[in-house]
């Protein structure tokens, strides 16, 4: 009989039976449909019967490794501090869960070196999948392409690269309604915190934002667009520099919130109310924008829904069907930090 202090194998399970560690196997790992073939009635009785006093655990790993088939999927991340991609990744670990899917998350720091680093050691796993949630944009590749030279099922999420599967948001249209909203209040010299220049997600919006106010006659000052981390200590490092020039924007469209965010910090140190004395709008609207003590205006995404989407995507990658990228419709939600401006 095992021991009741180690965990319980085939191996043992069959000694202590008096039967074959095939047998054993076949009956406590195979397909329930064959089971009838693999032993006598008594002896798939007896098989389970100990596996239950037991408590024995298949070893996942090693069955999928022999099987070729893992029901892993990695998710890779820009950073673990990032609340958007942390938002998308709890809908994609539902969903997965749902599928019978484990998903674990690696953090790349947003650097391709560490990317690659990442992506390898789960491809050392035999993951099923991976979801890219940190792509950056460029002719060069080196993650998808190596990804497509080992045919290894994968979507991009929330930032896109084209010709690539992706679930991601109509970013450009994102920027566009930002920017209309600003227009309609009356601000016209306008500065943009644009973000990472390898996300698409920042380029996106601001190209939108600027197209928007293109079309009605508007240069924006390109020296009032800046690039920088996605982080509320750049917004409010930006954000300082900005108000001390003179003349200073009398609004502000930030690719994310936490820029938003930290910019209205240099607002209040300024002596400054925004919807009152400057006009901010956000983008991604997280919980905590409706909870500041000004309101942050801010484009909603739905981010639960592109989790969601970006496990649907890949599950049939896996099953080898036809898909195409998902685009989804963000939403202007206006609040106090430019309402008040009317």
């Amino acid at each position: 009989m095992p021991s009741p202090s180690r965990p319980a194998t085939l191996k043992s399970m069959a000694t202590a039976l008096g039967v074959h560690v095939s047998t054993v196997s076949r009956v406590l790992n195979g397909d329930p449909a064959g089971v009838e073939r693999a032993a006598s009635a008594d002896v798939v009785a007896r098989i389970r019967a100990l596996a239950k006093e037991l408590d024995y655990r298949p070893n996942t790993q090693a069955s999928s490794l022999k099987l070729r088939k893992s029901q892993e999927i990695c998710v890779l991340m820009p950073r673990l501090t990032d609340l958007v991609m942390a938002t998308i990744y709890d809908s994609i670990d539902s969903a997965a869960e749902q599928a019978g899917y484990l998903t674990f998350v690696s953090n790349t720091d947003d650097q391709q070196p560490r990317q690659m680093a990442r992506a390898e050691h789960a491809l050392r796993r035999s993951v099923a999948g991976l979801i890219v949630g940190d792509s950056h944009v460029g002719e060069s590749q080196p993650l998808l392409d190596l990804l497509a030279r080992k045919h290894i099922p994968y979507v991009l999420v929330s930032r896109q690269i084209a010709g690539h599967l992706a679930v991601c948001s109509d970013d450009e249209l994102g920027g566009w309604l930002a920017a209309e909203h600003l227009y309609q209040l009356g601000c016209r010299d306008v500065a943009i915190l644009a973000g990472e220049r390898h996300a698409s997600t920042g380029a996106d919006r601001t190209r939108g934002f600027t197209r928007y106010y293109r079309e009605q006659g508007i240069t924006l000052r390109p020296e009032w667009t800046l690039n920088g981390p996605f982080d509320s200590q750049t917004g409010h490092r930006q954000g300082a520099y900005l108000l001390g020039l003179s003349p200073r924007p009398q609004a502000f469209f930030a690719v994310n919130d936490f820029l938003a965010i930290g910019l209205m910090g240099a607002v209040r140190d300024q002596g400054l109310m925004p919807g009152k004395d400057i006009a901010v709008v956000g983008f991604n609207d997280i919980p905590l924008a409706n909870e500041l003590m000004v309101p942050l205006t801010s484009v909603r995404l739905p981010l639960a829904e592109m989790g969601r989407h970006a496990v649907e995507l890949l599950l049939k990658r896996i099953a080898g069907e036809a898909v195409e990228s998902i685009r989804v419709a963000p939403q202007l939600q206006v609040r106090a930090s430019s309402s008040l401006l009317r």
